[in-house]
């Protein structure tokens, strides 16, 4: 069944929404592009008649309440982007009465299913190598099932709509899924874009295919820049990874980021690339700093030659003309991770000039997926969310896709 199928009319629709948004130290949200994302899902159900029943995580509580993850915060603000007022159920696993209660056209938002331990699956409390680990976990599995059929209770259809958490099987995005019949679970329409834009990039491949790599770490991407090995024309490393591969390459990072464990990975991508005719694009010159500070004394310096007590925190000017170079003429393109600490204004340079030529790119007709935290925040920054093709809103659920990993949260509504 899928969402445009299906009459709601007269009917209660439990949606799975990733409202995981971010909160200053007032819990004001700071960037409400996932509640603008799920919004012509929920609409579709008031539209049709039909009650709404939200639920959301918020941050990761460990299974136990905590006010600063409530997402009674952010009730106002869903009432302000639905135009209609939202009440709130303090208990997610006691929201019996309020769900019973609810007439067509009323919205009730679910507290953070997170404060229950049942919603991960996971056993709290004890280590994994304690003997009683197993039997705690299978436990936790009967549990959760449970809390599962709790939630479904409360409606007559389920939609999954939380694209951000689809790679996880928590009771909400993929063990609820057993509650309902074919007819009666289906994607929403955020998950459906979600799972077209991730099929342009790996089934519908225009080319030439680049895809950027960012972030600190080699380790956390190694799964995906592997896979990727296999499917595109350029691939752009950028970010705090950039030093690893400096020094598996015998450079000098002085005190830039560096996984001194994974040299021999780096080295091993590099060999691969060189195997499957990729061209592996690795930055020469970098914005190094005194201090990891947006403050510091700057200097630009080769990037396999930063001195001492200085590190490595922006893409250079060099740099950031190769990455262009590799990205203007693309016909698809990937971008995840930054190219720098975007987070400081002084260190944006490489980011930005990443996300011009993407804007450029797809201006002359290239598929562009921004998928990933930062990588969004980025876009968000600069004001080009409108120049891309796609703005994913999950990040290792994107990630898992890419790598060809079926996701729970699909294969529970499809039956795969």
């Amino acid at each position: 069944m899928t969402i445009n199928e299906f009459n709601f009319s007269g009917k209660k629709a439990i949606v799975r929404v990733d409202f995981n948004v971010p909160l200053d130290e007032n819990g004001n949200i700071t960037d409400d592009t996932r509640i603008r994302g799920a919004l012509p899902t929920l609409k579709k159900v008031l539209a049709d008649g039909g009650a709404l029943i939200i639920m959301s995580h918020m941050g990761k509580p460990k299974g136990k309440v905590n006010p600063k993850f409530s997402l009674g915060q952010i009730v106002d603000a869903v009432s302000a982007a639905l135009g209609t007022k939202v009440q709130f159920a303090p208990d997610c696993a006691k929201a019996q009465e309020a769900a019973a209660n609810l007439k067509a056209g009323e919205v009730l938002l679910l507290e953070n299913l997170r404060f229950y331990p049942e919603e991960e699956g996971k056993p709290v409390g004890i280590d994994k190598e304690d003997p009683a680990y197993d039997d705690a976990k299978k436990a936790m599995k009967a549990s959760q099932k449970e809390f599962a059929k709790t939630l479904a209770s409360y409606a007559d259809c389920y939609i999954m709509d939380a694209f951000g958490t689809a790679h996880r099987k928590h009771a909400s995005t993929a063990v609820i899924a057993d509650s309902f019949d074919a007819d009666h679970k289906m994607l929403g329409y955020l998950m459906e874009k979600e799972v077209q834009a991730v099929d342009n990039i790996l089934s519908n491949i225009k080319r030439p295919f680049t895809a950027i790599m960012g972030g600190s770490k080699v380790s956390t991407k190694i799964g995906i820049i592997e896979n990727l090995l296999g499917k595109v024309d350029n691939l752009i490393l950028c970010g705090g990874m950039t030093y690893t591969f400096a020094k598996a390459l015998g450079g000098n990072v002085g005190n830039s980021i560096c996984e001194n464990d994974k040299l021999d990975i780096a080295l091993d991508v590099i060999k691969k690339a060189k195997e499957n005719g990729v061209n592996l694009v690795l930055g020469t010159d970098c914005v190094a700093g005194d201090a990891f500070d947006n403050n510091c004394n700057t200097q630009i310096c080769d990037a396999n030659n930063i001195p001492e007590g200085w590190e490595g925190l922006d893409a250079g000017p060099k740099t950031r003309k190769m990455f262009a170079a590799a990205i203007e003429n693309a016909k698809t393109i990937l971008w995840n991770g930054p190219a720098g600490v975007f987070e400081f204004d002084n260190f944006v340079g490489g980011s930005k000039a990443i996300a011009d030529a993407i804007a450029k790119a797809t201006a002359n007709g290239a598929f562009s997926l921004i998928g990933g935290g930062d990588s969004v925040a980025c876009i968000n920054k600069f004001g080009m969310a409108d120049q891309v093709s796609y703005i994913s809103t999950g990040g290792g659920a994107l990630l898992e896709a890419i790598e060809g990993k079926v996701l729970p949260g699909v294969a529970a509504i499809k039956g795969e």
